[in-house]
């Protein structure tokens, strides 16, 4: 028992010690948490004598971790997260459920928040917690239980249920059209084109779909859709676009088709779930009702 009470220090240490690990500051670790910077330096040095390990070098102008102590801080950051995750869940959600979910940021917003209501009313005993992320991360390490991903299915450790294909667009503003020459595919070519960050090789694989070489010239790059749709809404170049994104732009004209053909991306949006939340009912329920919406059934591929 005195083992183990040795190796389960005090919560209010490891708020400390995490708070100066962090801030890389007593005294800023002591403002956050509303102590004094001595009371803040009691709890590390409570630690580093209950371990017999400096978890601080400390010298008169800077405080950084040691080599055990990064190592520590790491894990008791995680550790802090869950059990904040954990009393959450409880407050919010006695009978049942958090998911923890990742969502992308113009998906998310645009086509699932408008849907997200009729999940409420369906699973009231279901918390969702949304986080935005792009591109692929470290489940555990994000304390994630799932996420809306577009690209391929190869996410290792993981199930991707096929959510919908994507059909992209090259798509201008009004009054840029009406100002320039743009009669056929070709023509783009020589004007300013906008680039996803995330997808590099989008306008070269459409291009191709067109029987045409993809200009080389460079071009303004942004990190998410709705950005891109405003750029272009405000005249600066022609974007590719999905068409499941845009589809209030266009239905109010802010937004037109340039000359060409539509084309499915050769990546799709799918639900990924790592191989330890299989069973997560909250995770099951999200994938079937959201499947419900797209109205398919599901296609499941495990990596």
């Amino acid at each position: 028992m005195n083992v183990q009470r040795r190796l389960l220090p005090n919560i209010s240490a490891l708020a400390a010690f995490e708070a100066v690990a962090r801030l890389r500051s007593f005294t800023a670790a002591a403002r956050e948490l509303d102590l004094t910077q001595g009371a803040v330096s009691r709890q590390v040095n409570l630690l580093e004598e209950q371990f017999g390990r400096r978890l601080f070098e400390r010298d008169s102008r800077n405080v950084r971790l040691s080599t055990a102590g990064e190592i520590y801080a790491e894990a008791v950051r995680s550790a802090l997260g869950q059990l904040r995750d954990a009393a959450l869940g409880l407050m919010s959600n006695r009978h049942s459920g958090v998911l923890n979910l990742a969502i992308l940021p113009t998906f998310g917003t645009r086509w699932l928040m408008p849907l997200i209501p009729d999940f409420v009313a369906r699973h009231p005993d279901i918390t969702i917690n949304f986080a935005t992320r792009i591109g692929r991360f470290d489940f555990a390490r994000e304390r994630l239980d799932a996420a809306i991903h577009h690209g391929m299915p190869d996410w290792p450790d993981t199930d991707c249920t096929l959510l919908m294909r994507e059909t992209v667009m090259p798509v201008v503003s009004p009054k840029f059209l009406a100002s320039r020459d743009i009669a056929a595919p070709a023509d783009i070519s020589r004007l300013p084109l906008l680039h996803m960050a995330t997808r590099p090789g989008a306008w070269s694989e459409w291009f191709e779909e067109q029987g045409l070489d993809a200009p080389t010239g460079p071009g303004m790059q942004f990190e998410q859709f709705g950005t891109v749709a405003q750029a272009c809404m405000a005249g600066l170049g022609v974007a590719l676009l999905p068409e499941i994104l845009i589809a209030g732009e266009l239905q109010r004209c802010q937004l037109v088709p340039a000359p060409g053909t539509p084309m499915q991306s050769r990546s799709a949006y799918y639900l990924v779930v790592p191989h330890d939340k299989r069973g997560h009912p909250p995770v099951a329920s999200f994938r079937d009702w959201l499947l419900g919406q797209i109205g398919k059934e599901p296609a499941v591929l495990a990596w």
